[in-house]
């Protein structure tokens, strides 16, 4: 019995998760959904998370100096664990594989799995959550704006999604450990 290389399993996962991405695409035919949403991508690419990072560290005395760093530190372990995952794992966008997907803006990299964008915001919407709870307002709803954006503007599948989310949760556990030891 031949086992299954990662692509071919995919594949079968990505015919699986079809009707899902139409479903969600199709809401990018209205122009306004499709702006909406592209502009909450582009939130996603990094320029919030910054702008968090720089607001914590001078606003936030030294629990938001040290949040801020850990942050930053963390945003460089997670940019090195999607890459590589993307790299090894090969998977294509969904709107690459399926024509009658259509993609609502352009992607930062070549592959779908797994999503970056939500990696990000949810590990930087969990480490702020724990150090300042009132974040979370703000915070939660945008994550999963950015996250199903990935899966309207045609980007990704949502298991892409999901991992992403996982793998961020992952990451930022063991931040908020170190981060609680220098506060």
């Amino acid at each position: 019995m031949a086992t299954l290389n990662h692509k071919s399993i995919f594949q079968k996962i990505d015919k699986f998760e079809y009707k899902i991405c139409v479903y969600f695409n199709n809401f990018s035919r209205r122009n306004t959904i499709k702006r909406f949403f592209s502009i909450v991508s582009r939130l996603g690419d990094g320029g919030i998370w910054y702008t968090l990072m720089l607001g914590l560290f001078f606003l936030c005395g030294i629990k938001g100096y040290v949040v801020a760093i850990g942050m930053a530190l963390m945003a460089i372990f997670n940019v090195a664990i999607y890459k590589s995952l993307k790299s090894r794992l090969i998977r294509e966008r969904p709107y690459i594989s399926f024509k009658d997907l259509s993609c609502g803006t352009q992607p930062l990299d070549q592959y779908s799995f797994p999503s970056g964008h939500t990696l990000h915001a949810v590990s930087f919407t969990v480490v702020c959550m724990y150090f300042f709870p009132l974040l979370a307002v703000l915070l939660t709803p945008l994550s999963i704006l950015i996250a199903v954006s990935r899966v309207v503007l045609g980007l990704h599948y949502p298991t892409d999604v999901i991992m992403g989310a996982l793998i961020g949760i992952a990451i930022s556990l063991p931040t908020i450990q170190v981060i609680t030891r220098f506060i």
